[in-house]
């Protein structure tokens, strides 16, 4: 059965990394309205609060953009589930820091919370089924990393992180390679160790995929009939248990369940994260 590499965790480095980059592009360190408004020597405590229940991500990520300050505590874990009022965190440190670093973090935490919110709606209705929810290379660039992570935090799974990390023949390798059994011969003679997908679009092309042994199959726009025809075709196969049988293609929440009882594995939804509605964060200055 495939199985890709799971976003669990983010390198702590790495997130550093990635917030001097933000940072940069906000010229967090040149906040002409902060240092026109507010004395160096103000100090101040901040929070980080939901308005809307949610799931969040990013414990990290406020660590890393404010680590400078004199005390920040994240009092969330990620992949917790939280209702509207909740305090995440709370920061004290210089007014002017605060400030220069605020929108950099609310933009980011309140997208990684919604797709973290989306995947666990999804993947929530899945879990009785055993079928997991998978996401897709349809990420923000520059921030691939950060959504599978947030992906995971919700309860859903990651399916390939990049390209070089399985091998999914589409429409179009077949059209450039010549043929199913061409484009398999041809990755095999490359002696990558990696499990074969193959994206089909006919049954027809089940068959010529099982005759080449692919380890795995993504039923493109399939609907729950041709999904059933196809899974008793596969699992009928020799070792067709043993084979990965994945659905996509305009699967939304609503129409999910339609798919959950047909055996297959996984349903990958672009959705959660190329359309998802960033989560409802905001973050206020308080007197203790």
């Amino acid at each position: 059965m495939i199985e890709y590499r799971q976003i669990n965790n983010l390198p702590y480095d790495y997130i550093k990394a990635k917030v001097k980059e933000f940072l940069d592009e906000d010229l967090a360190f040149d906040d002409k309205t902060t240092l026109g408004t507010v004395e160096d020597t103000s100090f101040t405590t901040a929070i980080i609060e939901s308005q809307s229940e949610l799931v969040f991500a990013g414990k990290d990520i406020i660590k890393a953009i404010f680590e400078d300050c004199e005390r920040v505590e994240v009092l969330i874990e990620d992949g917790q589930k939280i209702g509207s009022g909740t305090i995440i965190a709370k920061i004290y440190g210089k007014s002017q820091f605060i400030l220069s670093r605020e929108r950099v973090c609310l933009n980011l935490i309140q997208r990684l919370s919604g797709i973290a919110t989306q995947s666990h709606k999804y993947a929530e209705k899945a879990k009785p089924y055993g079928v997991r929810i998978l996401d897709t290379r349809k990420t923000t660039p520059g921030l691939r990393m950060f959504e599978k992570f947030a992906v995971r935090a919700g309860g859903a799974y990651n399916h390939r992180l990049n390209l070089s990390e399985g091998v999914l023949i589409k429409d179009n390798h077949l059209s450039a390679a010549g043929s199913i059994d061409a484009a398999v011969s041809q990755i095999r003679n490359l002696n990558q160790n990696l499990p074969i997908e193959l994206e089909v679009d006919t049954i027809e092309q089940i068959y010529q995929g099982l005759q080449a042994g692919v380890d795995g199959f993504l039923l493109d726009n399939f609907d729950r009939n041709k999904t059933l025809e196809a899974v008793k075709i596969i699992r009928s196969y020799k070792n067709g248990n043993d084979i990965f049988i994945e659905s996509s293609g305009g699967i939304t929440y609503d129409s999910l369940e339609e798919y959950l009882s047909t055996g297959i594995n996984a349903i990958s939804i672009g959705a959660l994260t190329h359309s998802v509605k960033a989560a409802d964060l905001h973050m206020e200055f308080i007197e203790e």
